[in-house]
Parts: structure tokens; sequence; C-alpha cells
């Protein structure tokens, strides 16, 4: 069960790589709808409001975040209908944490700590900037709560991680955060 939801928050969560979008670009001007053997993540759409993978596809200061949820292999699972709220951490974020913890969380044989943590950025729900209140907790993909704490008007997760931007998606809504949430 834990798994099976932490597959569907992750889903929003999901993106994949500027080089993959461009073989699925190009193998979607032939076909006209969907790549061979892409999933969701692969339909090409320029009129809807993009998923949160393109969101975060699109944005160049989320790159790492893109490349952790590609070796999760959640991209699909994101790009998936949702709604998810996804706390999405920066590259600057991911700079804070000690030497060699992200190269350590992308090899294989730890995909599983790195869907844990993916899954501790990911609320199967919609919740926007304005409806997060003082003492909030939410329960996230990966079972583990994260807590809102109100400082000067603005919503502060676990005591540290400010949200720098929220961003609407098709699926959802991706909050940019300043640092990476690990669960306890």
């Amino acid at each position: 069960m834990k798994k099976s939801m932490m597959m569907l928050a992750l889903i929003g969560l999901t993106f994949s790589s500027c080089s993959k979008n461009e073989t699925i670009a190009a193998a979607t001007e032939t076909t006209g709808t969907e790549a061979v053997g892409g999933g969701q993540e692969a339909v090409v759409d320029n009129d809807s409001a993009p998923d949160i993978v393109k969101l975060a596809v699109s944005n160049p200061d989320l790159s790492t975040l893109v490349k952790a949820v590609q070796a999760a292999g959640l991209a699909t699972s994101l790009s998936n209908a949702g709604p998810f709220t996804v706390f999405a951490p920066t590259n600057e974020a991911f700079a804070k944490l000690p030497a060699g913890t992200l190269d350590d969380l992308m090899k294989p044989e730890n995909v599983e700590k790195l869907n844990d943590i993916l899954g501790h950025h990911t609320y199967v729900g919609v919740i926007k900037t304005d409806q997060l209140t003082d003492g909030q907790s939410l329960g996230m993909v990966d079972g583990t709560p994260i807590s809102i704490k109100m400082v000067n008007g603005k919503p502060v997760v676990n005591g540290t991680v400010n949200i720098i931007a929220s961003v609407p998606a098709s699926n959802g809504i991706v909050h940019v955060v300043d640092s990476v949430i690990l669960p306890n």
C-alpha cells in the first residue's frame, strides 16, 4: 500500500530530462501523439497547462530534481492526473546536502531510499500557499508528515524550509523550496 501510494504521488514529481524530451519531441513530430515506448510524460500537448514534470523540466533551477526523479523512475507517475502538491528543491538546495550524499542517492542500489526522500516531498492533493496554516501537519507519500509553521505571514516547512515560489500545474501545484526536506 505504501509503495503504491508513493508511486502515485511520485508520478506528480516525476520529471524527464531535457535530452529525453528532445527525443520525445522529435518522435511526436512524426506520430503526432506520443513517442513509442513513452509514458504519460511523453505526450506532447502545447495547448494545455503543463503537468508537474513538464514544469520542472522547463525550469533550469530544478534540473537536479529532474535527474533524481528520473533515477527513481517516477516521471510517469508524476505526469499522471494527480492531484499532487510537490515541494521541489532547487539545485542550490541539493548543493546544501553533505558532500557525496546526492551521488550516493543516485546509485541504482539506493533507489528505494531516493524514492522515500522524493516521497517526502510529495503530498496527494492540492494545497495552495494560502491554505497552509500554522501548526498544520501534512501526511506525505513516504508516510512521514511534514509540519507547517507561519513565520512573518509565510509558510515554513519543518521550521527551516522556505517556499520561494509556487506554480500551478495541470495535475497539482509545485512549491519551489530552498532546502531538501529529509524524513526524520
